[in-house]
């Protein structure tokens, strides 16, 4: 009768082109078993046919298996994932690609928004003129809510009251919190309006005096982004000696109202600076 083939751990992990932590691992996993250990020395020893159990380990890893997964079906003497497991194992495959795939077009449209930002002027120096604007303040969850209130809200009481914009436009919101709150922004929305009106419950009108000088930045992006741009404003003020001189405003120009993808909304942010 032949002797069986035996292989000292260290062989076996050359043969296989796997390092011994790996198969000491394994081990401890329930996966891969030495066929003997040495009682004296703890000398582990592995056989023939425990090489092609490790190809089975490293083929079921490499199609997306856990090594929980892989021990279940090696205690099952299974071998092989079933029919059923491969279409869950399928299934999931394909939850990550598209995760995968979101993943890449975001980061794709972050590359081509940082590109036109490079590509375009980022700051200047304007004065804003005195205007009279219909007002309303709330405080709202999110900015994503901000779309919301204008089209349900500010603007159908807006048309309520007959208010008459002079083209092309100009509205800006204010933050009034003087800390950020993650449950709440405290924000007042102002519409340029060519006449003052009749308050109501909802709107008031009001005189925004002339600024003389803003520092205006082109923002390109989703609002929950404007921190980006406050910061580039605000190294830049330092670059330049400038400091701030008012409560900052946001002006939109493009956004949920005329444009879906909001890495492409275009806002300015203006900061009185003297």
């Amino acid at each position: 009768m032949s002797k069986k083939t035996k292989l000292k751990i260290g062989e076996f992990s050359k043969m296989m082109q796997v390092t011994v932590k790996a198969l000491r691992h394994y081990e401890q996993k329930g996966l891969l078993i030495p066929d003997e250990v040495d009682e004296w020395t703890g000398y582990r020893y592995y056989n023939i046919v425990q090489m092609q159990q490790l190809n089975t380990i490293r083929k079921l890893q490499q199609q997306g298996f856990t090594l929980e997964e892989i021990r279940e079906l090696l205690e099952d003497s299974a071998q092989i994932p079933s029919i059923d497991q491969l279409t869950q194992k399928i299934e999931a495959t394909e939850r990550q690609l598209q995760l995968l795939t979101n993943r890449r077009n975001q980061l794709l449209k972050w590359m081509k928004s940082l590109k036109k930002i490079k590509t375009m002027k980022k700051f200047s120096i304007q004065s804003l003129p005195k205007i009279i604007v219909a007002s309303h303040r709330e405080i709202i969850p999110n900015y994503r809510a901000l779309g919301a209130l204008c089209i349900n809200k500010i603007g159908p009481e807006m048309q309520r009251l007959s208010c008459q914009c002079p083209p092309p436009g100009y509205c800006f919101t204010i933050e009034h919190g003087k800390e950020h709150c993650p449950t709440g922004i405290d924000i007042e929305y102002c519409e340029q309006v060519e006449e003052m009106g009749i308050d109501s419950h909802i709107i008031q009108f009001k005189r925004i005096p002339f600024v003389p000088k803003a520092l205006c930045i082109k923002h390109i992006g989703p609002y929950e982004r404007f921190y980006e741009s406050y910061a580039e404003a605000f190294i830049y003020m330092e670059e330049k000696g400038y400091k701030i001189a008012g409560d900052p405003r946001t002006c939109y120009i493009d956004g949920a109202w005329n444009q879906n993808d909001p890495e492409k909304w275009l806002s300015i942010i203006q900061i009185p600076i003297e």
